[in-house]
């Protein structure tokens, strides 16, 4: 491999991860593992003991025997065929209220946020396009009263007085 090529490579690949949603993505990673733990406690030590209080806390138990025997042996080896549908239940219910949790404490607020930031930023370019329209209609009216002097009194435009404006 020529040194040249080598050269190439290695600015492409700085280039790639200089690239702002690498950066982005790398940082979202790190929030994302933060946040994980905080999703967690939310689920294990409020959501959980709620629907505790309903049912069972633990989901994995149930389970439908498709070929019997089904339980455990003397070794702790599992016999016949054994669905575990609570442990799917269950892992759906985490799921489930994980998403409501992340969205309803983060995604739906920095959704209102947002949508007030972008309504704010707007309206000041709403008053600003007024502002320049106002301000060009004035000039329009200036220049259309200049005009009109200067035909109107066309002998006095071109005298120096008329220049000065006195």
């Amino acid at each position: 491999m020529s040194e040249k090529k080598k050269e190439s490579v290695l600015a492409g690949f700085k280039a790639f991860l200089m690239r702002g949603n690498v950066v982005d993505l790398a940082v979202a990673v790190v929030i994302g593992a933060a946040f994980t733990n905080i999703v967690n406690s939310i689920v294990k030590g409020i959501i959980s003991p709620l629907v505790g209080a309903i049912g069972t806390k633990n989901l994995d138990v149930y389970t439908s025997c498709l070929k019997a025997p089904c339980g455990v042996d003397a070794k702790g080896e599992p016999t016949g065929v054994n669905i575990m549908w609570g442990s799917v239940l269950n892992a759906t219910l985490s799921f489930v209220i994980t998403a409501a949790v992340v969205y309803f404490l983060m995604v739906l607020p920095m959704a209102k946020y947002l949508s007030r930031q972008e309504a704010r930023r707007k309206a000041r370019e709403g008053v600003k396009e007024t502002m320049e329209i106002t301000e060009l209609e004035v000039l329009k009216e200036i220049r259309d009263t200049l005009v009109a002097q200067r035909s109107g009194n066309g002998e006095n435009a071109r005298t120096p007085g008329a220049r000065d404006g006195s």
